[in-house]
């Protein structure tokens, strides 16, 4: 997420080579996780790959570490004969999950899933998970990292997606709208926005914080948006009760 947006990078690829299609004819729109296609089920019909039982999709050569785009054309193509599900009876992703969010093989519930809450969730990060986040700002890879497909991945070859550094979160707790923006320009967690930033730094340093954090913790405490307030209140309760701790111990 430190890297360059995939989306963007994606998409200019998939432009040209709809570019190249429109000499064969037909008509052609690319989406890269912006139009309503389910892309992981296309893409293992179309011969890609095949679901997981955390829902991902893998494929034989690079395991669960893939970007997927789609182009929806009206030529008539011949598609790649579809691959088998290799899972056999492999639940690494299942019990690698820190919420339990994969409920069963091949069922992801989204509300529970640390990716879904700290990047597509609008709202407050439910408290029964905050715990399950440990140090994770955005999003979780738990069930991906797992795969033993991922032997046979290799590291990217794209220069653009090498992570840039992570700033001091309680640094960040301080920032303006602007400097926000600024730090993360061109990367996923940009469209975060400042407000959700905050809320998943909060819940980061109620679980990892200490004495040091909670100055800046406090500057949120007060603020006028009620997820910020209400995570930096708790932010600083389970700083302070983990402080005791190690004092009495």
């Amino acid at each position: 997420a430190l890297g360059e947006d995939y989306h963007g990078v994606l998409l200019k690829r998939l432009k040209k080579l709809c570019t190249v299609m429109r000499t064969m004819g037909g008509e052609q729109k690319p989406y890269v996780d912006t139009g309503p296609v389910l892309e992981k089920p296309v893409a293992a019909s179309a011969g890609l790959g095949w679901q997981g039982k955390s829902t991902i999709l893998l494929q034989k050569g690079y395991g669960t570490w893939l970007f997927l785009g789609v182009i929806i054309t009206t030529l008539d193509l011949t598609p790649s004969p579809k691959q088998p599900n290799r899972c056999g009876s492999c639940t690494r992703c299942i019990e690698a999950c820190p919420t339990a969010a994969i409920i069963a093989p091949y069922q992801l519930d989204a509300r529970k899933c640390l990716a879904y809450l700290t990047i597509e969730h609008q709202g407050a990060i439910p408290v029964a998970y905050r715990a399950a986040l440990g140090d994770r700002v955005y999003g979780c890879d738990d069930c991906l990292d797992v795969c033993p497909w991922n032997r046979w991945a290799q590291n990217t070859k794209e220069a653009r997606f090498t992570a840039r550094s992570h700033p001091i979160l309680r640094e960040t707790l301080s920032w303006t709208e602007e400097k926000f923006v600024e730090h993360f320009r061109g990367t996923p967690i940009k469209r975060l926005g400042l407000l959700r930033w905050w809320r998943n730094a909060l819940t980061v340093l109620g679980n990892t914080g200490g004495h040091e954090d909670i100055p800046a913790v406090l500057q949120l405490i007060n603020h006028n948006n009620a997820m910020v307030a209400e995570h930096a209140r708790w932010a600083e309760e389970q700083i302070r009760q983990r402080l005791d701790k190690q004092w009495i111990a």
